[in-house]
């Protein structure tokens, strides 16, 4: 796993923590272990394997993942359509939810009998304290699962190994806080009380659910072609939920002037949401948001003679095309692995390729991208070569091949490191 994708997993667990279901949870889980039998080393062994509980539960969904999909499935769940779509729409449920239009969560009967089954064991037992975990974890499912979800697609990079050890990542950071508050009840003293501010950033996480499920919708429409969702229109919607965000946070703002409870601190939020709302319009019609730019489709149609001006031109899923252009011009072909929901890839594209110190070296070679995630024989068959010739499905993956399609260098993954690159590319012709 790249450091990228660590921090990516533990900051995702991390905010899991400040969802309206899982807060609350604070004193049902010090009530549960303020008990006299869980002082000392008892206590302590008794938290970590609640800890463990937690852990374990959400690890499952990474582990059920990769055994039901392997690593070359992976790619393809990723880019699924339905996949996207019905993602998209558990995030417009679960927004619903917070804005409070809906109440989802699961059935009582069952979260009843699984805290039945934990308390059962015995509250002062070692195997309460794992199932009371597990619990848990499954009465926050409402507020979690978006973030869950989003992890998995993240990770579903062609490693068996990726959905596994994210979900590892993640249910540790999210398990961090309860371990500390069962080893020490008396911190919950400490932890702020919910009320307004809870009530606010429900709204808050509502909103951004919309733009990840825009951001899912837009996905489905690169593998499908529709060319609704475009670079524009993505940025445009984001640009007008973060004002929608910055409306709400001032309608808020004026009962407490009202109220005369107003203070400075209050302002900020409505000052950054106007800001991002404008940062977010500025990248429409093609300025680059290179902190963004992962997770928006691409700028232009990726075609064969898409690009204009001094662009460089891609043979799209067609390696042959590419070595007989080879063979006709005497250069050697780069080939870019790639996903249509690959945010690593898009990340590259936006921020490495796009430099005319790397264009300059690009346009040394015939370019040939192939996609691997696509619904359809062609990208099975491109996923297959990569596997049977590189030893790997994961993306990106860059290679440098002769007009024969003899390997002559590659590179694997993200950097954010031009110079490498360059290094890359021009050794790759110094072997020739």
């Amino acid at each position: 796993m790249s450091a990228g994708f660590i921090w990516l997993a533990a900051s995702t667990g991390l905010l899991s923590l400040l969802t309206p279901c899982v807060f609350p949870m604070v004193p049902v889980t010090v009530a549960y272990f303020s008990t006299p039998d869980h002082h000392g080393s008892r206590g302590l062994r008794r938290a970590l394997l609640f800890a463990l509980g937690i852990v374990a539960t959400f690890t499952v969904l990474g582990l059920t993942l990769a055994a039901v999909f392997g690593a070359a499935g992976l790619n393809r769940f990723a880019a699924d359509p339905a996949v996207n779509i019905g993602l998209a729409v558990v995030f417009l449920l679960f927004a619903a939810n917070l804005f409070g239009w809906l109440e989802i969560g699961l059935p009582r009967r069952a979260t009843n009998a699984a805290d039945r089954v934990a308390r059962g064991a015995a509250p002062g037992s070692s195997l309460g304290a794992l199932l009371m975990g597990a619990t848990f974890t499954l009465t926050s499912v409402t507020c979690t699962a978006p973030f869950v979800g989003t992890l998995l697609v993240l990770a579903s990079r062609g490693s068996w190994a990726m959905p596994v050890g994210g979900m590892l990542v993640y249910s540790a950071a999210f398990a961090l806080p309860f371990f500390l508050l069962a080893a020490a009840p008396g911190l919950v003293s400490r932890l702020p009380r919910a009320g307004e501010w809870m009530r606010t950033l429900r709204v808050l996480i509502g909103l951004l659910e919309v733009g990840a499920a825009i951001k899912f919708v837009s996905n489905a429409d690169l593998v499908l072609g529709w060319g609704i969702f475009t670079r524009d229109v993505v940025l445009i919607g984001w640009s007008v939920l973060a004002l929608a965000g910055a409306a709400y946070l001032a309608r808020n703002v004026g009962e407490k002037m009202r109220r005369r409870e107003l203070r400075v601190v209050g302002v900020a939020p409505i000052v950054v949401a106007l800001l991002l709302a404008g940062w977010l319009a500025s990248g429409i019609r093609g300025r680059p948001l290179p902190q963004v730019e992962a997770f928006l489709p691409p700028a232009v149609p990726t075609a064969l003679g898409a690009a204009g001006g001094e662009a460089p031109v891609w043979m799209l899923n067609d390696l042959s095309a590419a070595q007989s252009a080879a063979r006709t011009s005497g250069k050697l072909v780069f080939v870019d692995f790639t996903g249509y929901t690959c945010t690593n890839c898009r990340w590259m594209e936006a921020n490495i390729f796009s430099r005319p110190d790397v264009g300059d070296e690009l346009a040394q070679f015939v370019l040939s991208r192939l996609y691997t995630d696509g619904d359809g024989a062609i990208y099975e068959r491109q996923q297959a070569f990569q596997e049977k010739t590189f030893g790997t499905v994961a993306l990106p993956l860059y290679a440098v091949l002769d007009a024969q399609g003899h390997v002559r260098a590659t590179f694997s993954g993200l950097t954010r490191n031009p110079a490498d690159f360059i290094a890359f590319l021009q050794g790759a012709r110094r072997k020739s």
